[in-house]
């Protein structure tokens, strides 16, 4: 193959001159391929990195999953904005914990805490003041490393756009047609900064509060009321939707503030020497993880809200998973992920600094230990942990046998009428058919098991109201239990299990990331899953994992006009490819749309993506899609595609279609035979999600669709 347009990290190729023809080549047509997978698995450490990002992702992928695009004052997308946020601050305060909390202020003041730890007893020698403000700097790293990475990514595969960004670039992302649509740069870059802002506005609350304990002057104050007012001002920057003329503004005044509140922070915690150190956690700390976990469940509530009053404005008859409520649960579930990154970070810490130990309030570790007490939310993020695991699997164990009859019935009805004079030798081949059939339905039964999660969640988040008053799961089974110890002492190690599951899972997707890292395969294998959370534009989360669709829409987009001046041009996109297909054609020119047919196999268009995405590949969004192509469209599938499926052809969706839609989708028997053919000495295949290119079926939609264009 020899690369035509592009570079190393996306590119058209050809074959060779000399070596024959591309696979699904015809008489007088030109094959080329457009490379992409190096945007999404290209790269080890980017395919690793992705696996710690996973909570950001799922919170950039809830406002694409809203039922419509109306969204009345944007509401809907700055409560998604401010949640986002708050998973930046959840990780900042789990920073926060793991330097200052337990190590700064209650380990290295113990002695048989810090013994034998070198790089922990020179931190004894600073007083408290001096010793947080040198422990501040980690999280403050971590946040310019998160910076510096985000800015990385945008500069290889955003802004490859030129069109001009829009006057308003912070609102809610309108229709996939949208010139700019997939220009992100700029609202990106505005929100990097917003949530950095966050973080060290966190960072610095965090110190003042903590040296000025007991102790309030006037600087306190003042610089409490700075850093608090930055935090306050970067959240509120979040919901609100400036124009474009305007941030340009907003970032000089916010930068310096953000800088001066840091910086002062922490040369007034250097300047302080003494400073009272109560036993148990850094004064405030609990308190803001608390708070934080409550203005969570808030904002899940008000956008569950939002998302149902949104749904009055639907279609009739448009087919929505989980009746649209895809917004709210997967907002749920990134709280939930990032809760137990969070937990998982903050309860090895504590182990690793207590030798072992688990204390709790029913059993505390020794005093010369000392306290070593993560805050009252992390235990119910453990308990709410086990939950999900128990009620999770109790959903999938009831979802799937449940259906599995319904989806066999369905294969032995395709096989009847594939293979009606099959002989009785064919059973072993039919039996394998029918399996295959069946299990190719799997993602559809995955619905209750989401719900579930989403219960499981909310559950999590109950726990709100005994997180702000401080009672733990061992001090509520102390006091509800009529043998206190034994039923607190039960919860506790109950408490203990959860913990570890949670770790044992976060620690199962590092070593993902890891095999990713090292195995070539394990790193498609992520990359092709993370094709379905990173092909939309980063408009909620800036350190979400960057969007390869950014890139590869507009560079499609422009490919495809060039050719088109020579010629009739059909795209063809296989799997995934469908789709940045679709997102092509409906940001394509009008005067090229007469030039260009499209031709998709194994398209999840339909199957997921209008389910998941209604407001932006919904069944209007494809037949609008068709309509643009005069109906110069093909889709191949087969009942043995996990993936693919009819667009059109599908229950119940006759009556609200145009007839050309009808002729859009062209099934393939899978697989052509039960037995061996004559010149072969094996039964035929199954194909399942393997590309169609090989087919005849293949060749034959090519020049269909070529004479529709030349209009033969």
């Amino acid at each position: 193959m020899v690369r035509v347009a592009g570079d190393r990290h996306a590119g058209f190729y050809r074959v060779r001159q000399g070596l024959g023809l591309a696979g699904g080549a015809t008489a007088g047509v030109t094959v080329e391929a457009y490379r992409w997978g190096a945007l999404t698995a290209g790269v080890a450490v980017r395919t690793a990195s992705m696996l710690l990002l996973f909570p950001f992702m799922l919170s950039n992928l809830a406002v694409w999953m809203r039922p419509t695009l109306a969204d009345r004052f944007g509401l809907l997308g700055g409560l998604c904005r401010l949640l986002a946020g708050s998973l930046t601050v959840a990780f900042t305060l789990a920073l926060v914990g793991v330097t200052m909390n337990l190590p700064g202020w209650q380990c290295v003041p113990y002695v048989e805490c810090r013994e034998g730890r070198p790089f922990m007893s020179w931190l004894a020698v600073l007083p408290m003041g001096p010793r947080l403000a040198v422990l501040a700097l980690v999280p403050l790293l971590a946040l310019r490393v998160f910076w510096a990475v985000g800015a990385r990514s945008a500069r290889a595969f955003e802004g490859f756009d030129t069109t001009p960004s829009h006057e308003r670039f912070l609102r809610s992302t309108g229709s996939l047609d949208t010139p700019g649509v997939w220009h992100d740069e700029q609202t990106t870059s505005w929100l990097r900064q917003i949530h950095v802002g966050l973080g060290a506005g966190t960072v610095a609350v965090s110190l003042v509060v903590a040296v000025a304990h007991g102790q309030w002057s006037g600087v306190a104050v003042g610089l409490l009321g700075l850093a608090a007012g930055v935090t306050v001002l970067c959240a509120v920057l979040l919901i609100v939707t400036p124009s474009a003329r305007w941030s340009g503004s907003l970032r000089r005044t916010l930068w310096p503030l953000v800088v001066a509140a840091t910086v002062s922070s922490l040369g007034y915690a250097a300047s302080r020497r003494e400073v009272p150190v109560p036993a148990g956690q850094m004064p405030g700390y609990e308190g803001a993880v608390a708070g934080l976990v409550a203005a969570q469940g808030l904002l899940l509530v008000l956008i569950a809200a939002v998302t149902l009053a949104q749904q009055r404005t639907r279609p009739a008859g448009t087919r929505m998973l989980l009746g649209g409520l895809g917004t709210p649960m997967v907002a749920a579930m990134s709280v939930t992920v990032a809760s137990a990154y969070t937990t998982t970070l903050v309860f090895r810490t504590a182990d690793r600094l207590d030798r072992g130990r688990i204390p709790d309030p029913i059993r505390p570790g020794p005093p010369a230990l000392g306290p070593l007490e993560p805050p009252v939310a992390y235990w119910w993020a453990a308990l709410a942990g086990l939950a999900a695991l128990l009620v999770v699997t109790a959903a999938v164990a009831v979802a799937l046998p449940t259906a599995r009859y319904r989806r066999r019935r369905y294969a032995q009805r395709v096989v009847e009428r594939d293979y009606p004079d099959a002989p009785a030798s064919a059973a072993t081949q039919l039996a394998m058919v029918r399996k295959t059939i069946a299990r190719s339905f799997i993602t559809e039964e995955l619905g209750p098991t989401l719900v579930a999660f989403f219960v499981v969640s909310s559950f999590g988040l109950a726990t709100v109201a005994l997180d702000l008053i401080g009672i733990g799961p061992t001090q509520l089974a102390a006091r509800l239990g009529r043998r206190h110890d034994v039923f607190a002492v039960l919860t506790a190690y109950i408490t203990d299990v959860g913990i570890w599951i949670i770790s044992i899972l976060v620690i199962g997707l590092l070593i993902l990331g890891y095999r990713a890292y090292r195995s070539p395969e394990t790193r498609r294998v992520v990359g092709v899953l993370w094709d379905l959370g990173t092909f939309w534009p980063r408009t909620v989360h800036p350190f979400a994992p960057p969007c390869y669709a950014a890139r590869a829409v507009p560079e499609l987009t422009r490919r495809v006009s060039a050719l088109a001046t020579r010629g009739p041009v059909v795209i063809s996109g296989h799997s995934h490819g469908s789709v940045l297909a679709a997102a092509t054609v409906l940001q394509l020119p009008p005067d090229v749309l007469p030039r260009v047919a499209l031709l998709t196999h194994g398209s999840p268009l339909y199957r997921i993506y209008a389910h998941l995405y209604p407001a932006y590949l919904g069944e209007q969004v494809l037949c609008d899609l068709g309509k643009r192509l005069g109906w110069r469209w093909r889709n191949l599938w087969r009942d043995t595609d996990p993936i693919g499926a009819p667009i059109f052809r599908h229950q119940g969706s006759a009556p609200r279609l145009p007839q050309p839609a009808l002729s859009v989708d062209v099934r393939l028997r899978d697989p052509r035979s039960v037995t061996v053919e004559p010149a072969d000495t094996v039964p035929p295949p199954v194909e399942r999600h393997w590309p169609y290119h090989t087919q005849p079926q293949y060749q034959a939609a090519v020049r269909h669709l070529v004479m529709n264009i030349r209009g033969d």
